[in-house]
């Protein structure tokens, strides 16, 4: 078939050419075009590229030799528009250029960050007239560029221009990857259109029975028939003689590729072997690599008229990806070692280190250090650009040839790391058991059983994590010189981090306790200097085990003496900075807390923070750690995650909701997203808890998405616990019991014991909104009396207030007063206003009738001291809503309306509908009448919607924002414009105010 001449395929060609107008009118679109090889997905391919003018046109296309090259195919891709990188979020910008080698990448460059670069560089390059991005032979594209251009195509939206069109083999590869794009399936021709094809290439018209058994041979693959064709004779074609047996069908091509190979001349043999070996094309290095004395200076134009390559200078390219197989496959493997041997050479001398390395190793015949460690240095690079399965690939091959089984260790430890950070599990689980077996040394050893909890606390049983974490840091000593000794320290604080997280997750209190221990004793020596980051975490870590061990004085000292020397962050673009805990409470005693004992100053006065960290996770880390200890807190959203914790343990859930929040805008101001699906726990919570029910769903939806897409089954988990939070408020019933049960379902089996319990929350909280409450009771009781990984501390505590509201209301006073002794004894070193709050609301519900609206007043009177109103609008409208409800009852409703009235108000605005229903319902008790003032102003956006309106009411532009939510500036404007007629207003300082 030709491009001009593609008879059967006219179905294709429609959807093809459906497929340009959408980009060509502004619409962004996917289409993957699958078949065998053979099919003709290269020729429809290029039809459709010739044809997409006005549009701009991209072409790439994998080449089994580079599909280990991290962004190889993407830099083939995006060369010619990479000048247009300048235009995008310095981030963007920068990880971008990194990933094509057009600059030096960061310390440790994110995937994530790099994808979300791509779309915004399509989306540029898409801005006059469209853009359409061909890419063959994906089956062949490098993982990391791979990656990148699928984390693109999910994203495509309206207005921005941009088609990706993939042409692959099937495979269950491909299935897996590529099954969530639209499809374009590519079978064989039907019989009338192969009998054209066979005429067309023949040298004689075939006999209609020759061509059904020819058809019917070849399943109608289109590059079959032709070769059939050239090889049929005309009586063979007439069906005056039989024909060959086998048809030369499937493997078969590859067979007649082969011999047809094996018949030219030796040089022309070898230069076809270098072309198949170098895999770019390269005529001038294929040329040289194939060069000897004496060898023919026309070999290469000599395979050019056999049909076997297209010169098309300066490269060359085989005619079919078969005739490479079959030129690689028909060569001694001591003429391919040879050849690698030259070609890296080759590439050395032309500063190509990466590809030279891989070269060495295809040529070399068993161990070799030098080769080894220039494979490690060219994987080390890839995982610096982001591109770290492909990264893992290269440590592999270095591992293997390493020689010493103590570096060998080290290596398969990076592998690891690699691997699971690139979405390839089996493989980091299959290295860490491989370098578990060789490791020796202590350091490393702990290293790998940390890997090994992180791996299983991202996705797997978090208390089998959790013991892993303990035995390895109880197991770790202290001795040594005192390099080694402050190495073990990190690394000890390290492994105790984590072990809190998945304590904490679990609900184990006892861990807690064991963790705190451990922690008091990983102090410096005397006069030896210790890093401020990690006398921080020590104090939250034993001040957490303090607590839960019954010394609350001691405990809360240790908190606050941590938060009290946290020290302010930076301002970053479109984000103000944020105070330490003090300039959040306010809390008086806190000035004159000793905090020397963090040695010296946090910050150097440039705004910058001063701690040395240098990649170790911690509490809210979504990825293991790569190679080698450091400190525990390894960025400016990790610090707000453990200030969070903290805070929380405090009972300042307010500090504890501000200081979660702030750590997801950090996080995408920063360009730290390889950790944001776990950062956006965080911040959707602190929404949540801030009265933010919408904002909070829009984060989670976004959060779990990222955490399916990395496979994040744990943060998938926490996602939906709270979107079932949400929806329990906003009245969702069928969501958040859809939500609750996928949450659950993954919790228990994980021993998630904090995501279980918020999903159990949900499904209480939802029957107290309905006004069901024996079922409200039921539910909440229940959990206080979870175990570790069914249930959780700190929702026990969170959910102590409705847990009195479902108790008076279904008249167990008892049950109510003993939640409400509990909340006061919780919080009983509580500063915040709202904590005070709570616990004033909780009495004055189990007070008697003299007693209780005083009560009632007095949480009002906290809450409206709240520096933060709109953050506290849920706890006040549920406060005035009782309030209410205790004055109506007490036939006070002259007084009772207007606090109804504040309540049903403020529902409204927050689209908590069953809280609305139940407000207007005791106000039209207490005799009135008015109803609801429509719908509120947010119900009318889509999730993606409210994010962006959000983001440009807080004043940050369209591309900032399109940078943090991973979008193009041209969908955010697209949005926008539907955004505005959806809320009636014209302007973003109208959205400002309407969203203030």
């Amino acid at each position: 078939m030709t491009i001009d001449r593609m008879s059967g395929r006219e179905d294709e060609l429609r959807v093809l050419e459906r497929f340009l107008e959408d980009v060509r009118s502004g619409a962004g679109r996917s289409l993957v075009v699958r078949g065998e090889p053979g099919a003709g997905k290269s020729t429809l391919l290029r039809h459709a590229a010739d044809r997409a003018a006005p549009a701009r046109v991209l072409t790439a296309t994998g080449a089994e030799p580079e599909s280990g090259m991290a962004f190889a195919a993407l830099h083939q891709l995006l060369r010619p528009v990479a000048g247009l990188a300048g235009a995008l979020p310095g981030a963007q910008r920068d990880a971008v250029r990194a990933a094509l080698g057009l600059a030096e990448p960061m310390a440790s460059q994110d995937g994530f960050l790099v994808s979300a670069g791509v779309l915004s560089l399509l989306a540029e390059a898409a801005s006059d007239g469209g853009l359409v991005c061909v890419v063959d032979d994906f089956q062949w594209v490098d993982q990391a560029s791979a990656d990148a251009l699928l984390f693109a195509a999910r994203r495509f939206g309206g207005g921005d221009g941009v088609g990706l069109l993939i042409g692959t083999r099937d495979g269950a590869g491909a299935r897996r990857s590529l099954g969530a794009l639209p499809l374009l399936e590519l079978g064989g021709l039907d019989a009338a259109s192969a009998r054209d094809l066979l005429a067309e290439r023949a040298a004689a018209d075939p006999a209609p029975g020759v061509a059904e058994i020819v058809t019917a041979a070849t399943g109608g693959n289109p590059l079959a028939l032709r070769e059939t064709a050239g090889l049929l004779t005309p009586d063979q074609l007439a069906g005056r003689a039989p024909l060959p047996d086998p048809l030369p069908v499937g493997e078969g091509v590859a067979g007649v590729y082969g011999d047809r190979i094996a018949r030219l001349p030796e040089d022309t043999r070898l230069v076809l072997l270098a072309a198949a070996l170098e895999g770019q094309g390269d005529a001038r290095l294929i040329r040289a690599a194939a060069g000897r004395p004496g060898a023919d200076p026309g070999a290469l134009d000599a395979a050019e008229a056999a049909g076997i390559v297209e010169i098309r200078p300066p490269h060359v390219r085989f005619r079919h990806p078969l005739i490479r197989a079959a030129a690689h496959a028909g060569a001694a493997p001591a003429a391919r070692r040879a050849v690698h041997r030259r070609l890296a050479e080759l590439l050395a001398e032309d500063g190509d280190h990466d590809r030279a390395a891989r070269h060495r190793a295809e040529a070399a015949t068993g161990p070799d250090e030098d080769v080894a460690a220039e494979l490690a240095a060219a994987g080390e690079r890839a995982r610096a650009r982001g591109g770290y399965a492909d990264a893992a690939g290269l440590l592999t091959r270095a591992a293997a040839l390493t020689p010493d089984p103590a570096v060998r260790a080290r290596r398969l430890t990076d592998t690891a790391t690699a691997a699971w950070l690139g979405g390839r599990p089996g493989r980091a689980h299959s290295a860490l058991a491989a370098a578990r077996e060789l490791a020796r040394e202590p350091l490393l050893r702990a290293e790998i059983a940390r890997l090994d909890a992180r791996f299983e606390l991202s996705s797997g049983n978090a208390a089998e994590a959790l013991r892993t974490l303990l035995s390895a840091a109880e197991a770790a000593g202290g001795g040594g010189p005192e390099e080694q000794a402050h190495a073990t320290r990190r690394i000890v604080l390290a492994l105790l981090a984590d072990a809190g997280e998945a304590a904490s997750l679990v609900g184990d209190t006892g861990a807690a306790v064991r963790i705190g221990r451990r922690a008091a004793t990983v102090t410096a020596p005397p006069g030896v200097p210790e890093d401020a980051g990690d006398a921080f975490l020590r104090d939250v870590l034993t001040g957490m085990g303090a607590l839960y061990d019954g010394d609350a004085d001691h405990g809360t000292h240790l908190l606050r003496r941590a938060l009290a020397a946290l020290p302010e962050l930076p301002e970053l673009p479109g984000l103000p900075g944020l105070p330490g805990l003090p300039g959040l409470l306010e809390r008086p005693d806190l000035p004159g807390e000793d905090t020397t004992a963090y040695g010296g100053p946090a910050h150097d006065g440039s705004g910058r923070d001063a701690m040395a960290h240098d990649g170790l996770g911690s509490v809210g880390s979504t990825r293991p750690v790569p190679a080698g200890p450091g400190s525990a807190l390894e960025s400016p959203a990790a610090r707000l995650l453990w200030a969070a914790a903290a805070a929380s343990l405090l009972g300042e859930s307010d500090a504890a909701a501000r200081y979660g929040a702030h750590a997801g805008r950090v996080a995408r101001v920063s360009g730290m997203v390889g950790t944001l699906p776990v950062v956006l726990e965080h911040a959707a919570t602190a929404e949540r808890m801030n009265s933010g029910f919408a904002l909070s769903a829009a984060l989670s939806e976004e959060g779990l998405a990222l955490a399916r897409e990395t496979g994040l089954d744990n943060s998938v988990a926490a996602h939906l616990a709270n979107l079932a939070v949400c929806a329990a408020v906003l009245g969702q019933e069928d969501v958040c019991r859809a939500r609750a049960q996928e949450a659950l379902a993954i919790a228990i089996p994980h021993r998630l014991g904090l995501r279980a319990g918020v999903a159990s929350y949900a499904l209480g909280l939802l029957d107290l909104g309905l006004g069901r409450f024996d079922r409200a009771h039921e539910r909440l009781t229940a959990l206080a009396s979870a175990g570790p990984g069914a249930g959780h501390h700190m929702v026990v505590w969170g959910s102590a207030a409705d847990r009195v509201e479902a108790a008076v209301a279904a008249g167990d006073r008892a049950a109510a007063g003993t939640a409400a002794e509990f909340l006061g004894q919780w919080s009983a070193e509580a500063a915040s206003p709202r904590a005070r709050a709570l616990v004033a609301r909780c009495r004055a519900l189990v007070a008697d009738d003299a007693e209780a609206p005083g009560l009632f007043r007095k949480a009002l009177e906290l809450l409206a001291a709240d520096g933060d109103q709109d953050a506290t609008a849920y706890d006040r409208a549920r406060t005035e809503l009782l309030l209410g409800e205790r004055l109506r009852r007490d036939r006070r409703v002259g007084e009772a309306r207007p606090h109804l009235r504040r309540a049903a108000e403020a529902f409204h605005r927050m689209g908590a509908l069953p809280w609305e229903r139940r407000a207007r319902g005791e106000l039209r008790a207490a005799g009135e009448t008015a109803g609801p003032n429509g719908p509120a102003a947010l119900d009318g956006l889509t999730a993606q919607e409210l994010r962006i309106a959000r983001l440009v009411a807080e004043g940050v532009s369209n591309r900032d924002v399109a940078a943090r939510l991973f979008l193009s500036p041209r969908t955010v404007e697209y949005h926008l414009y539907k955004v505005y007629p959806k809320l009636g207003i014209s302007s973003r300082t109208e959205l400002a105010h309407l969203l203030r």
